[in-house]
């Protein structure tokens, strides 16, 4: 058995302005979408790379997950976002006290993404 690398679902409460957030923000692409019927909740892939995540439009839950994204570089990647037309994505690289340089950004809807490099 081999086991691949987790897919988190993150929780959002309109999937419009999360894709926007995604793609135009975050570089993320589109890979498919699924509505059983329309005005049932959307369900979507995104990916950048490696990295895929499921955005889906719940019933009842609240978002606010996180999710890290490892990676070998996290000052090429905060430089990337400051050239992003979202004024709101400014974060700072910090070092942690698990021994890694990292970098947290907040989406429209609660959930965080913590880009980690350890050291």
């Amino acid at each position: 058995m081999t086991l691949q690398p987790p897919i988190p679902v993150l929780r959002v409460f309109d999937g419009g302005p999360a894709q926007a957030f995604y793609v135009e923000s975050l570089g993320f692409v589109v890979d498919w979408e699924h509505q059983f019927e329309p005005g049932l909740p959307k369900y979507v892939q995104i990916s950048r790379g490696p990295v895929v995540r499921h955005l889906t439009e719940p019933w009842r839950l609240l978002p606010g997950a996180k999710v890290f994204i490892n990676t070998d570089d996290v000052d090429a990647i905060q430089r990337e976002l400051s050239c992003r037309p979202n004024p709101n994505i400014r974060p700072a690289v910090e070092t942690a006290p698990w021994d890694a340089k990292v970098m947290e950004v907040i989406d429209p809807f609660g959930n965080r993404l913590c880009f980690n490099q350890p050291l």
